[in-house]
């Protein structure tokens, strides 16, 4: 266990620090204005994206001054991996989705496959609106044809972790994003 943390440490030692904490909370408040102008009357329900949007769904909605419900989901194509390819759901939300206006938050908006499988999976079972934030928009051309509708971030296409993102588990704690070096 100690040259795995030895590990982990020597990886943020060494990685670009790309967004830090004041450019996090500039984002979260200009997507919650947004999100507060577009929701403020629908008592929405706000799903958040587990593992990876617990850490940004935390910090949104303490931004968002209207009356709101929370749930989560939890599907990932990751896991404790860096890479996936299969959508795998552990967990649906409790709460009855039918006629609702859903606001899905996540961490970051990557290639789009889960987010578009958990819009899809919401809009079938009978969801009114569905609406999508993710604070990072990773920036590539290998994206699905859908974008999400409040995004923090643009981040340059490497291998980040921090803020609700994680490096092999470790580091969604952190109150900034990081690249790996080199990626």
């Amino acid at each position: 266990m100690i040259n795995k943390v030895n590990d982990l440490n020597t990886i943020l030692e060494e990685s670009d620090c790309l967004i830090d904490a004041n450019q996090i909370d500039a984002a979260l408040d200009k997507m919650a204005k947004q999100i507060t102008t577009d929701l403020k009357d629908k008592l929405p329900l706000v799903i958040c994206v587990m593992n990876g949007g617990l850490i940004p769904t935390a910090a949104l909605i303490e931004r968002l001054p209207f009356p709101l419900e929370l749930d989560y989901v939890h599907a990932s194509r990751y896991g404790m991996e860096t890479e996936g390819t299969n959508l795998k759901w552990m967990s649906y939300p409790q709460t009855d989705i039918t006629n609702r206006d859903i606001l899905i938050v996540d961490d970051i908006f990557d290639q789009g496959h889960t987010l578009q499988a958990i819009i899809e999976w919401f809009e079938t079972q009978g969801a009114k609106n569905v609406f999508t934030a993710t604070v990072v928009n990773k920036l590539h051309d290998r994206k699905v044809n859908i974008t999400p509708d409040y995004i923090g971030l643009d981040v340059e296409d490497r291998f980040l972790f921090g803020f609700g993102m994680d490096y092999k588990g470790a580091f969604r704690n952190l109150k900034a994003i990081h690249a790996i070096k080199g990626s």
